[in-house]
């Protein structure tokens, strides 16, 4: 076959996939997982050539949009989440911290602004907020919705009003992972089930938020597996404005640290079928980039990821720093969303 009739072959594949996507979101569940299956399993160049037209068409493609993320709560967790530093259950050496002042946070956020990031999202180690945390977060919200930043929270599940009280302080965003497959949930947490995910995500976006959600890869799930991960994002309706793709940063002591590392090229096959599925979602580079080097993560961006966290954390992990981020981007002609 000619390249000009392959070329043509993958982009009518490519927008027919986007048809049946949009013809089934306002009823029944166009991705199933062996269509998602499917497109993992395609030669890596079609897969990526594929993921290119489909950013191409909904996305600047030399544009990124940049957050940052501020553990505002700090160890402590009573879940059992097998990947996470955090959990009181596992020895990591992480905290049990208080939360942040308002002025540590108006603080960061500034910070954050004056180094390019459009969002600030303020992540807390808890089960969900007990109102009276609430109630210290909310100020926090506002005063980043006053400096002009989108704002972004995960603070675990949600009990029924708190989605609407974020919503009046000014929140964009609610971040809350599915973390997984429903199938292989059950292997990463047990103190909470999927559908709680799913009634918190379903609190968010009746209160009129944006939904950022996504999940962590490389925890010893099969590609069968972060298909069916996949598929659960996409199929939501709408599908998330936000999708962060996680890959599993092996912490000492949690239960995680000695599993086996996920492929690099897998990874990029998992945006890119991400980019493919949710073609309007910005697709998030997120925990696990500094493993990665600058070719996988160029790889990555041409597979349609065009958002990334920026700084030198990530909750309790490292993160590239700003300085090293910026070079990367002018050396692949990448500009930061305004």
């Amino acid at each position: 076959m000619r390249v000009s009739e392959l070329i043509e072959q993958s982009v009518s594949s490519a927008t027919g996939d986007q048809r049946n996507h949009a013809a089934g979101s306002a009823g029944a569940a166009s991705w199933t997982v062996a269509r998602v299956e499917a497109l993992f399993k395609l030669p890596f160049n079609d897969l990526l050539f594929r993921a290119q037209s489909v950013h191409r068409e909904h996305f600047d493609p030399n544009s990124l949009q940049v957050s940052t993320l501020l553990s505002i709560k700090t160890g402590g967790c009573p879940e059992d989440c097998q990947y996470c530093p955090q959990a009181a259950r596992h020895d990591t050496g992480v905290e049990n911290e208080p939360l942040m002042s308002l002025e540590e946070v108006v603080t960061a956020a500034k910070a954050a602004k004056a180094s390019g990031a459009t969002r600030f999202c303020m992540g807390a180690a808890w089960r969900g907020p007990k109102e009276r945390d609430l109630q210290q977060v909310l100020p926090m919200v506002q005063a980043v919705h006053d400096l002009g930043l989108e704002s972004c929270a995960t603070l675990g599940l949600l009990k029924p009003g708190q989605a609407e009280q974020l919503k009046q302080a000014g929140l964009d965003y609610y971040n809350h992972n599915l973390d997984t497959s429903p199938e292989f949930y059950g292997q990463i947490i047990t103190t909470r089930d999927y559908q709680d995910r799913l009634d918190t995500l379903s609190q968010v976006r009746g209160a009129g938020l944006n939904v950022c959600c996504g999940g962590i890869v490389g925890m010893g799930e099969s590609r069968l597996q972060r298909a069916g991960l996949i598929a659960q994002l996409a199929n939501m309706n709408p599908a998330p404005e936000s999708v962060p793709i996680n890959n599993l940063v092996r912490v000492e002591g949690t239960p995680l640290s000695e599993s086996e590392a996920l492929d690099p090229l897998e990874f990029v096959r998992t945006i890119a079928v991400a980019r493919i599925t949710m073609p309007k979602s910005y697709v998030r580079l997120s925990a696990g980039r500094q493993e990665m080097g600058e070719a996988v993560q160029a790889l990555c961006f041409l597979a349609g990821a065009n958002s990334i966290f920026y700084g030198e954390k990530l909750l309790t992990t490292g993160n590239p720093e700003a300085a090293a981020d910026r070079a990367l981007m002018d050396k692949l002609g990448l500009v930061a969303q305004s």
